[in-house]
């Protein structure tokens, strides 16, 4: 579990230069986890580059079924 959450957090300081496409696979292959760190991981990250393109993290947003909390921590901002 730790892993899989190291690797959805990886990019958090990438900014702009985050591997979007890398991420959104990523977080569909977490998809349906019920473990709260890694749905806090997957909002967190979007959250995060969301600052850097928020389009791209709305339209993955609408377009996947999150987690809500993971969802709700990826729009917090947006």
């Amino acid at each position: 579990m730790w892993l899989r959450r190291t690797t959805i957090l990886f990019q958090l300081n990438y900014k702009a230069e985050t591997d979007f496409n890398l991420l959104c696979d990523i977080i569909r292959g977490s998809l349906g986890s019920g473990e709260f760190f890694i749905n806090k991981a997957i909002g967190w990250a979007l959250r995060q580059y969301a600052r850097s393109d928020p389009k791209a993290v709305r339209k993955f947003v609408l377009e996947t079924d999150l987690h809500p909390l993971s969802r709700r921590e990826a729009m917090k901002h947006l």
